[in-house]
């Protein structure tokens, strides 16, 4: 609707840049020919006339101009929206109709395969049937923020923010403490992307693998930049969980694609993933 209505408004505009000049110097003819012939003489009001629908031009053709672009632009942006979202429709449906169907085929299949061969209890089938439901859970979540254009909300960074830490407490029942103290400006659009992305990354670990309900998020500003941690108590991590961690080497390749400095650690039996930015 706001798209066929500034298609509208721009046909409108064009018309009235072409009539504009012509309206002007009839106007003025008229005038001059009616009012003002005793008073401004035949040679005088023929230098005028370019004058004056110049300085017509000049001044309302010119404003127009100016709105005919601002159209122009959201014409263009809309269109690169619908382009991108039906795209990301397209990549849903995609993912949905071949990987996320292989995927729950195959767990039927590894579960009767468990059963036939007794392997329910046997630590290494069930480090198996994890993993496969854990790339279950992860094709479903990517379908489903494909088919949610991030344009598709007027909220702010910040507020995303805080909606997907709702999102964890009611879908996932975890209790989060968030203490976000981090300002829109000092990120760039890509730093707020990827900073949220490893926080969804990181919580996401939690949930898989820490076998806890509390977590902290935390992010605010230092003198050189800013840091942003998530820090839970939960069972922590082996070496080999470390070297083996999808999640984690996501975040690591985000983290140096950026610049940004990444590292875990356990410390008095909490974990603490940490981002920080340092500018020099």
């Amino acid at each position: 609707m706001d798209e066929r209505r500034d298609t509208v408004k721009y046909r409108q505009i064009k018309w009235l840049i072409l009539l504009l000049p012509t309206l002007t110097i009839a106007l003025w003819e008229y005038v001059r020919h009616t009012f003002l012939l005793p008073y401004i003489s035949m040679d005088m009001g023929n230098v005028l006339s370019p004058l004056l629908v110049f300085f017509v031009t000049l001044v309302f053709v010119r404003y127009l101009f100016s709105i005919l672009e601002k159209i122009q632009e959201e014409l263009r942006q809309e269109k690169e929206k619908k382009a991108a979202l039906i795209e990301r429709e397209k990549l849903a449906r995609e993912l949905h109709d071949g990987i996320a169907q292989s995927l729950f085929l195959l767990s039927v299949k590894m579960n009767k395969f468990g059963r036939k061969n007794n392997l329910e209890q046997d630590p290494d089938f069930i480090r198996m049937k994890q993993t496969l439901q854990h790339v279950h859970d992860d094709t479903r979540q990517a379908i489903t923020n494909l088919k949610h254009s991030p344009s598709d909300t007027s909220e702010s960074w910040t507020e995303s923010i805080h909606q997907y830490v709702d999102d964890l407490t009611h879908t996932h029942l975890l209790d989060v403490n968030l203490d976000w103290r981090l300002s829109e400006t000092t990120l760039s659009r890509k730093e707020k992307n990827e900073l949220f992305a490893c926080v969804k990354e990181a919580a996401m670990n939690v949930i898989k693998h820490a076998k806890t309900n509390k977590i902290w998020i935390t992010a605010s500003e230092t003198a050189g930049g800013w840091i942003c941690e998530i820090t839970d108590f939960g069972i922590g991590f082996t070496s080999e969980s470390l070297k083996a961690g999808l999640g984690l080497q996501i975040m690591k390749d985000r983290a140096k694609d950026m610049n940004w400095d990444f590292s875990i650690q356990r410390k008095q039996n909490q974990t603490t993933v940490s981002i920080k930015k340092e500018v020099t």
